[in-house]
């Protein structure tokens, strides 16, 4: 196998870089609007780069399903090649699921929904107080939080295979095979 074959692609590192950067800075962000509120307008920040998860994963579901992943190392135990499968298509679901409850329970409330002030996104028929807005409200936050223990995990993870196994598992995303 080539050396090439054992990297993503740079459309796959562009995504994945700047949709988790994206992402830890909306769970930071969530967690902290409301003493972080008092200062600046937190939560149209944090909504409209939802949005852009949530489209950028979009676009990052169908291009990781037309480009599939390099391959795992073959030394992987099984158990631990099953883990790493099944965290990142965890975080595919939650890349579009967390966008969409804050979108759902988002447009229950009283206040329009804009993209970074350019314009306005289209509200959902959901009413304020009803049981949709209400358990997409207490899912996105729930998830938010879970989601924030996952990625700890993800980069506990990383930083082991790169520091500690030194099995070449973190520059598969975080640079291009040599000559590529």
């Amino acid at each position: 196998m080539t050396e090439a074959a054992l990297h993503y692609n740079r459309v796959a590192r562009f995504l994945h870089w700047t949709i988790g950067l994206l992402i830890i800075g909306n769970i930071i962000g969530g967690i902290l609007h409301d003493p972080l509120g008092e200062i600046f307008p937190v939560m149209p920040i944090h909504k409209s780069i939802g949005f852009v998860v949530l489209a950028l994963s979009l676009f990052r579901l169908y291009w990781r399903i037309t480009h599939p992943a390099p391959p795992l190392p073959e030394a992987m135990p099984r158990w631990e090649a099953f883990s790493a499968h099944a965290l990142h298509w965890l975080f595919y679901a939650l890349m579009i699921a967390l966008p969409m409850t804050g979108w759902i329970f988002s447009s229950a409330g009283k206040y329009p929904l804009q993209f970074f002030w350019l314009f306005d996104i289209p509200k959902l028929a959901v009413e304020k107080g009803s049981l949709l807005a209400e358990a997409t409200h207490e899912a996105h936050e729930l998830l938010g939080i879970g989601w924030g223990v996952l990625l700890l995990v993800h980069i506990g993870a990383a930083l082991r295979h790169h520091y500690i196994l030194k099995d070449n598992i973190l520059t598969r995303m975080w640079r291009a095979a040599p000559g590529a």
